[in-house]
């Protein structure tokens, strides 16, 4: 089964925008669980434009599905994700600026400092997962360092998508196989949506879990969030 790990991102910029607590990001990650969301995702940026660090917090107390911390292993990241302990840790080499993650890391290159990190947070008992390109070189570094999975970063996927679908998804598969022969469990996200989400899932069968937050919220607009929800999980089934 491919789990669906609802990322409320989302949520926290609306609710930024005029202050207060509305909507409570805290109830809507307990509603999207409850609506059956096997999984909540943050990623709480150095800015906290989004998500706080004191959201965080409270969501590590009350989530009771898989509970997936996203961000750059900075200094104070890893303070937060190693004494909230969440399930899974998603490496990201965002630059503090940017609007979205836009690439993956370059594992070879960055080897000696993703193999300190993730051994610290493995350590902690915590799965770590790095965001990578959908490349078997990349794929391989992230074996090398220890990673537990990949998230292959599917915005070229979903952007090519609508022209070819075979054509964009190739790359994904291929680097799906290499992590699968590594024994390295198999993530996905970024720009997935109910147009694209289900020749991924049928193109390789065995991904383990997708996080999806943008276009969730969105439909979730049109189409309420628990109908939203449960409509994603369909294409995964």
């Amino acid at each position: 089964m491919t789990r669906l790990s609802v990322n409320i991102n989302k949520i926290a910029t609306i609710r930024n925008a005029r202050g207060g607590n509305n909507p409570d990001v805290i109830r809507m990650a307990l509603d999207a669980e409850r609506f059956g969301a096997q999984g909540i995702t943050v990623h709480p940026r150095p800015d906290e434009r989004h998500i706080r660090y004191s959201d965080v917090t409270e969501l590590a107390a009350v989530v009771t599905t898989e509970f997936n911390i996203e961000g750059y292993p900075d200094e104070r990241f890893l303070n937060l994700v190693t004494r909230v302990r969440p399930a899974q840790v998603t490496l990201v080499p965002d630059a503090p600026d940017v609007i979205t993650s836009s690439q993956g890391w370059d594992t070879n290159r960055n080897a000696e400092f993703l193999t300190e990190i993730t051994k610290k947070l493995k350590d902690c008992g915590i799965r770590v997962s790095l965001f990578v390109d959908p490349s078997e070189q990349m794929v391989d570094g992230a074996a090398a360092v220890g990673a537990d999975r990949v998230e292959l970063y599917t915005g070229p996927y979903a952007y090519q998508y609508h022209e070819n679908p075979a054509s964009a998804v190739e790359k994904y598969v291929t680097a799906a196989n290499r992590a699968k022969q590594a024994a390295m469990g198999i993530n996905a996200g970024h720009d997935l949506d109910l147009n694209n989400l289900r020749f991924l899932k049928n193109s390789i069968p065995f991904l383990d879990e997708v996080s999806i937050g943008h276009a969730l919220v969105c439909d979730a607009l049109y189409y309420g969030m628990e109908n939203t929800i449960q409509l994603y999980r369909r294409q995964l089934l």
